[in-house]
């Protein structure tokens, strides 16, 4: 059976967040409202825990220094949204910097059926560790047991599985959903003065974060504003040009709406698109809130035309491969990695715009 050990006290997540080295420093980013634009490009910053960890031994894993290693990475969705973009191009990145034996990623495409192949692909090429971002929270299984099979070590990034940390996999490293909801909703609450129509762009179906956005921002809403009512919820798949053509419908079929939440910026800027062929002023007549943080969204923030983004920090080459090293050297890490996001909105957008992605 494998055993699942809990880390004493804080100090052993400080230990693992010191071990990160120069791959972290400098990160000042902690989730507040202030910032500067002389401020580094912003990194992950782990937040402390001291919630179950995972070992080689646990694992039954090799040791392995990844300078003699293949690593494969497995990008689930077309890079054609500035999230996948910064989160494959930081990767990439680490594994140049640190310099591993062989580095090899791939691109599902959006497509399930091929990130299986593909993560089967890169064991069949030798890759001793993979990092896996995955398309679903379900649907993998094949995949990760090919990976077991082998004892291969996974690190599963910004979304994460309905499956076994230390079982099926090492760890996940990414957001708190639920909480990015919830800051959201706080956002916009704060905006709208508690008062208003809100229509949700939701995420992919069948995806985690969606149901976890979704969640927080709606719980909070009851909680804390109950003069703000959800008027629609539709999926927008993630996608800006599904973020335009629904927010399009609903604004014919919801003329009420005054404010749109939308899962990720991608549908958000799609939305701005939306209200603005309608003839309403974006950021005015209807507010706009989202979750990603790209330099996009927070640009129109500065603009005037949007109202507010919650960070959801892409940059996961540094903290992936550091996460590995410990892991790898026999020393445990956590099998939730929660990072802290920072937020935009208009009394900071301006400064803090050059540490969008």
């Amino acid at each position: 059976m494998i055993t699942k050990r809990k880390v004493q006290s804080l100090a052993g997540t400080v230990a693992f967040v010191a071990a990160l080295g120069l791959a972290l420093a400098g990160c000042t980013n902690t989730g507040t409202t202030g910032g500067s634009s002389s401020a580094p490009k912003t990194q992950q910053t782990v937040k402390p825990s001291d919630g179950p960890t995972c070992s080689l031994a646990d694992y039954k894993g090799k040791k392995i220094d990844l300078k003699n290693a293949v690593v494969g990475f497995s990008q689930s969705e077309k890079e054609d949204n500035p999230f996948r973009i910064a989160e494959t191009q930081s990767i990439t990145d680490e594994a140049a910097k640190i310099g591993v034996k062989k580095f090899i990623k791939t691109n599902a495409q959006s497509t399930l059926s091929k990130q299986i192949s593909d993560i089967q692909d890169l064991i069949s090429q030798g890759a001793n560790v993979l990092i896996v971002a995955p398309l679903n929270s379900d649907g993998l299984e094949p995949a990760l047991k090919a990976a077991r099979d082998k004892n291969i070590p996974v690190l599963t990034v910004d979304r994460k599985l309905n499956a076994t940390a230390c079982t099926d996999y090492v760890s996940f490293l990414g957001s708190n959903f639920v909480e990015q909801g919830k800051r959201a909703a706080d956002q916009l609450i704060k905006g709208t003065g508690g008062k208003g129509n809100v229509a949700i762009l939701l995420g992919s179906s069948g995806n985690g974060v969606t149901t976890d956005r979704t969640k927080g921002f709606v719980d909070q809403l009851t909680a804390k504003a109950p003069d703000i009512k959800i008027v629609a919820q539709q999926t927008g798949d993630f996608a800006r040009d599904k973020g335009q053509s629904v927010t399009e419908q609903l604004l014919q079929s919801h003329p009420e709406i005054t404010a749109v939440y939308a899962e990720n910026d991608e549908m958000g800027l799609g939305a701005q698109a939306a209200i603005l062929a309608a003839g309403k002023t974006a950021g005015k007549d209807i507010q706009i809130y989202s979750i990603d943080g790209t330099k996009n969204a927070v640009q129109q923030i500065v603009a005037g035309s949007y109202n507010g983004v919650i960070e959801s920090n892409p940059r996961f080459g540094p903290l992936a491969f550091a996460t590995l090293k410990t892991f790898l050297s026999g020393s445990p890490v956590g099998q939730d990695i929660v990072i802290q996001d920072s937020e935009y909105d208009p009394s900071n957008a301006a400064n803090k715009v050059d540490s969008a992605f």
